[in-house]
């Protein structure tokens, strides 16, 4: 069984641990809505600043910055202690929506993206490690769940509360609107949330932190190199891949030899955190990385309205939401993360095979079950690869650990879309179908595609549908790795709260 000294929780008064997780689970909404709010918004930005060739680098600017600084913003609160560092990601991301709200050029608004990230990734990785000072193994499984829920309600109503802010007040109003919150956040957090010093010196790992930021970038910025760079194949992009492996190579070489590395090596010796990783990169392609596309599979196969399609998503998240809660609470029992992340795993790839049978004329109520139970795998298995870390890892590492899983789901995110990306376009350009009325299939929106003649419909649909089957397989492949790595978790049970508290005394002795 996997063990770690494990510390008294940070606040023992219970109302007060409260009050400050709805301070944490307010800026976590805050920083993971800011992605997906964007998304509706895009064509009224592109509208005023002009210069659509840069539409892409809005939303990759965000997510290259808060890729780059994860791992980093996890080792700075194992080393300074996590309210500081995770007070100044709050202040830096509040600064950057001021700034993105006051943008006045297209270049303004993505350099602003970029300040925004640089605190966003430090809002998410903090959040986490936060929660595991404030609450025991077993109760941090239950509110864990709560965090993740989160996560998926900003994924939800994210685009439509870009669409209606956006309509209402401008597009401005969806950065400027997380000022006033940042700052209660801010408040909250500065008179509620104790001050833990590390026992320790810090010794910052520069040159580990410079290169992590650049493999973590490469990484970002190939897998969206079809949008970027007009191809994978790209010269840029081949550099970007080039740049990475140096990147890689160089940051081992570094870490080895380094005093307080970012990421300490020596967690991965640990079989536990190894395989947890494995699995968090393929939870993050087949939960983070499917969600546009269930939607472009919905518009396309089924005819059915953007609207109507993102009702759909409700299934999904409802999923989400019973898996979610039902394995938080029983884990905070049993103390057992290992048949959750089993059945997880096994749930999407169930999914996955099922909607490789689906084709144009499938009932979608149909589909609509076979999403939900995807997305009830994936809430299983929400909170285990952070749960898990954390109780793997030493104490003095679970900002490390934790930073190191946040980015894992981000870059199987990541990597994900771009496959999923190759696939579907390299299926619609082997269809050769001549469709009257239909010059570029990939061109078509749903409103070309509802004003087209049933038999035109029919033909386009089941040229997605059927560019759509190997996508499907593709993720279930990509669930069936992570279940082999389920597999092979030890049977580890987390600690009771009585079991804490004596390893917590024995730390304060030492």
């Amino acid at each position: 069984m996997d063990t770690q000294i494990a510390v008294a929780p940070l606040v023992t008064d219970h109302r007060r641990r409260f009050i400050l997780f709805l301070f944490l689970m307010a800026a976590m909404f805050m920083a993971t809505l800011d992605n997906q709010i964007v998304a509706t918004a895009l064509p009224t930005i592109v509208g005023e600043f002009g210069h659509l060739e840069r539409f892409g680098w809005i939303g990759s600017a965000y997510l290259l910055a808060v890729s780059a600084v994860m791992p980093l913003y996890g080792k700075l609160g194992d080393l300074f202690g996590r309210k500081y560092v995770m007070m100044a990601a709050i202040m830096i991301f509040t600064v950057g929506s001021a700034v993105c709200g006051l943008a006045i050029s297209m270049n303004t608004l993505i350099a602003a993206r970029v300040l925004q990230g640089l605190g966003g990734g430090g809002i998410m990785v903090s959040i986490f490690a936060v929660n595991a000072d404030l609450f025991e193994p077993r109760e941090r499984a239950r509110y864990q769940s709560y965090s993740s829920l989160v996560l998926m309600a900003s994924g939800a109503i994210g685009p439509v509360l870009g669409g209606a802010m956006s309509d209402l007040f401008g597009w401005r109003s969806i950065f400027l609107v997380n000022v006033p919150i940042g700052f209660v956040v801010l408040v909250g957090l500065a008179l509620m949330l104790p001050y833990r010093k590390p026992n320790r010196r810090p010794k910052i790992d520069y040159a580990g932190a410079l290169l992590l930021a650049l493999t973590t970038a490469s990484i970002v910025l190939a897998a969206d190199g079809a949008q970027l760079f007009g191809s994978l194949v790209a010269p840029q992009n081949l550099a970007m891949v080039a740049l990475g492996v140096a990147a890689v190579i160089g940051w081992i070489f570094v870490e080895r030899r380094a005093a307080e590395p970012i990421v300490p090596l020596s967690l991965f010796r640990n079989s536990t955190f190894s395989l947890l990783l494995l699995m968090s990169i393929m939870s993050g392609a087949i939960g983070i990385g499917m969600v546009n596309y269930f939607a472009l599979f919905l518009q396309t196969t089924t005819g059915l309205s953007p609207s109507a399609a993102g009702a759909f998503f409700i299934l999904l998240t409802g999923g989400i939401v019973c898996g979610s809660l039902s394995a938080g609470r029983i884990i905070s029992i049993t103390g057992r993360y290992k048949p959750f992340a089993i059945a997880s795993l096994t749930c999407s790839a169930i999914a996955f095979v099922l909607l490789t049978q689906v084709h144009a004329g499938t009932p979608v109520l149909l589909i609509g079950a076979v999403m939900a139970l995807h997305g009830f795998g994936v809430g299983l298995a929400q909170q285990v690869p952070v749960v898990g870390v954390q109780n793997a890892a030493p104490a003095r590492d679970v900002g490390a650990a934790t930073g190191s899983v946040t980015l894992s789901r981000m870059g199987g995110a990541s990597i994900a879309i771009s496959i999923y990306g190759a696939i579907v376009g390299s299926q619609l350009g082997k269809t050769g179908l001549s469709i009257p009325g239909v010059t570029d299939i990939e061109q078509l929106t749903p409103k070309m595609l509802a004003a087209l003649p049933e038999v035109a419909r029919q033909a386009v649909a089941e040229a997605y549908a059927n560019a759509f089957i190997p996508l499907f397989m593709a993720s279930c492949a990509i669930a069936l790795i992570g279940l082999c790595a389920a597999l092979m978790l030890k049977p580890t049970q987390l600690p009771r709260a009585a079991e804490v508290r004596p390893a917590a005394r024995a730390e304060a002795a030492e």
